[in-house]
């Protein structure tokens, strides 16, 4: 796929897949990834993400990345635009970028660095060896301080470097990202549906979403209204998805850590929605049986609304 067709493809929104273990959370329940992604692009999702942090990236082998992709990319041939992600050492996410494109993908992902010792001048090097060795197209993914507006500048530059997944709760620092780094790159809200309307404003032109993977519709029509400029109907979107999303952004039960609730609470919904979820795996935890109640209340105040109220279009 040509890079220009991605970064159109990414001017919408794009579906962060998870990934639907068996019930013991030990293989892959590839019918239902299958099934899950076919849900989202005969719905009118155009952008698909497996294997990414939604996907529990870090929760699976190499070989299951692999076999995650291939799948996907099955299931949906030319209808999607499929972008893996990629990440770890920078030979496992190069080896990973060529296994992709031999799988059909047409991009990567490459995943934040999870190391803790880090140095700007090595992370320019691991972003440039990666771009560098992959004729797909590339989306950075900034979740932190780490990858500055510098970093950003440099890396963009290259031509296979198609967008930017900006997931830090920062407008201000997005916005002077994409007034003052010069390149042909799609800026990504990455901090999905509750800051869809703030990031839009700010040149955002598209989000990514997980819930999005069981009420497809109601997210494509909020990126509807946004490419409109219709702000009182994308506030009444947002609105109704808020509260599913905050629950997402919640620590859980037993935990102090921040928006453990996040994968779960995305298959809580597909089984509500009638499709399969799934466990997580460790380091995640399922829902605690309250959240899992919220989630259906929410879910069911999401139907409820789209069906009486609003028009879906």
């Amino acid at each position: 796929m040509q890079h220009q067709r991605i970064r159109s493809d990414l001017r919408g929104v794009a579906f962060t897949n998870p990934t639907p273990f068996d019930e013991h959370g030990e293989s892959i329940r590839h019918d239902a990834l299958a099934a899950n992604v076919r849900h989202v692009v005969d719905a009118g999702g155009r952008v698909l993400i497996p294997c990414g942090n939604t996907g529990e990236y870090y929760s699976l082998t190499d070989a299951e990345r692999v076999a995650v992709v291939e799948t996907v990319v099955d299931a949906v041939g030319e209808e999607a635009t499929v972008i893996g992600g990629v990440g770890g050492s920078t030979k496992t996410a190069i080896d990973l970028a060529d296994a992709y494109a031999d799988a059909g993908a047409d991009a990567i992902l490459v995943m934040h660095p999870d190391h803790t010792y880090q140095h700007q001048v090595g992370l320019v090097e691991y972003y440039r060896k990666i771009v560098e060795a992959t004729d797909l197209g590339v989306v950075i993914y900034k979740r932190g301080p780490e990858l500055t507006r510098d970093l950003l500048a440099e890396i963009a530059q290259y031509e296979n470097v198609v967008g930017v997944k900006y997931a830090v709760n920062d407008v201000e620092g997005f916005s002077e990202a994409v007034a003052t780094i010069d390149a042909d790159v799609v800026w990504s809200n990455g901090i999905a549906e509750r800051f869809a309307p703030a990031f839009a404003v700010e040149g955002a032109e598209g989000f990514t979403t997980g819930i999005g993977n069981f009420v497809p519709e109601q997210v494509l029509a909020l990126m509807d209204a946004l490419e409109a400029e219709r702000w009182d109907r994308a506030r009444e979107l947002r609105d109704l998805l808020r509260p599913y999303e905050t629950l997402r952004a919640e620590a859980g039960a037993d935990n102090e850590l921040s928006a453990a609730n996040n994968v779960p609470a995305v298959k809580r919904g597909m089984e509500l929605a009638g499709l399969y979820g799934g466990p997580v795996r460790e380091p995640l935890v399922e829902l605690s049986e309250a959240d899992a109640e919220r989630a259906a209340e929410y879910y069911e105040a999401i139907v409820a609304a789209t069906d009486d109220q609003i028009t879906v279009s």
